[in-house]
């Protein structure tokens, strides 16, 4: 029992060892001690009060945003847990690593996730469905819950055999970290508050809003099996994922903004690393798929 905290501790740092005390916790327990580096982040927030404000302070934020959001969405999401697309090793770490630096946890363990969203999409296996459990458990709850920490690697056989994407999942704390102390060193505590805090806690919350709002609020073009909705706002937000009603009538595209009028800066941002060739092989929308509706 006494060794307890220091476990909890190493956890923070290292994924890998997770303490036994929390195998069995059901999935409604939030673990504080664990989130509470996450709760720290929002809170330094506030340091904006505090240090300078300026055009270039925030456009590091939205630079830093940009850039992250582009990891998330074409690789954490189209690429881990769609295979939307081909790339090589190289490509593939290197977004792995920017995708990492958002606090969004390892690229196995968001797939993973994803993978069984789209499995069980609202339905109470769902965890983040905001139907089965509600607005705010599925926008961020689901993630302060022991159950949901693990990576389930059953879920990503096809990427987890790579040992370098295993290292980040493992390690998930420390390019994030990195990437704070390289901000601190090139400007102090304001590149630090407007480059990693408020940079970073703006995208874990857009991201998450595609569980949330995603799910409730928008237009239901398709007649799937869930409650999944287009929404224009968090389409522009979170750079097409707010396309979802599209994306979960047919996620194996490499767009989700499956007409020309609805814009997916993602799937913009791929067509130009597809004419650099640093991949390949974008999936299209089906025609029978475009017309069933």
């Amino acid at each position: 029992m006494s060794n307890f905290p220091l476990k909890q501790l190493r956890y923070w740092f290292d994924t890998g060892n997770r303490p036994s005390s929390l195998e069995q916790d059901n999935n409604k327990v939030i673990d504080w001690f664990r989130i509470f580096p996450f709760l720290l982040m929002h809170i330094m927030c506030l340091g904006v009060f505090w240090v300078d404000s300026s055009l270039k302070l925030v456009t590091i934020a939205f630079f830093l945003y940009a850039v992250r959001m582009f990891a998330i969405t074409g690789f954490y999401h189209r690429y881990f847990s769609h295979r939307t697309f081909k790339t090589n090793r190289f490509v593939q770490f290197i977004f792995a690593v920017i995708g990492a630096s958002s606090v969004q946890r390892g690229p196995l363990w968001w797939a993973a996730h994803h993978r069984k969203h789209h499995r069980h999409s609202d339905t109470e296996n769902d965890v983040h469905s905001p139907h089965q459990h509600g607005f705010w458990w599925a926008h961020i709850g689901w993630i302060t819950s022991p159950c949901n920490f693990p990576t389930d690697y059953s879920q990503v056989t096809d990427f987890s055999k790579y040992p370098e994407l295993r290292f980040i999942d493992r390690f998930d704390t420390l390019i994030p970290f990195i990437l704070a102390l390289v901000l601190f060193w090139l400007g102090g505590f304001p590149y630090l508050i407007w480059g990693f805090f408020i940079s970073t806690v703006m995208l874990f919350h857009v991201t998450c809003s595609i569980n949330s709002f995603s799910h409730l609020w928008g237009t239901q073009r398709y007649n799937t099996s869930d409650q999944s909705r287009n929404n224009l706002l968090l389409a522009l937000l979170t750079f097409g994922e707010g396309w979802h009603n599209n994306h979960h009538k047919y996620p194996g595209a490499s767009r989700q903004g499956f007409f020309w009028w609805e814009i997916d800066l993602t799937y913009y941002g791929l067509k130009v690393l597809s004419f650099l060739r640093l991949i390949r092989d974008l999936r299209p929308v089906p025609d029978r798929v475009l017309n069933d509706y």
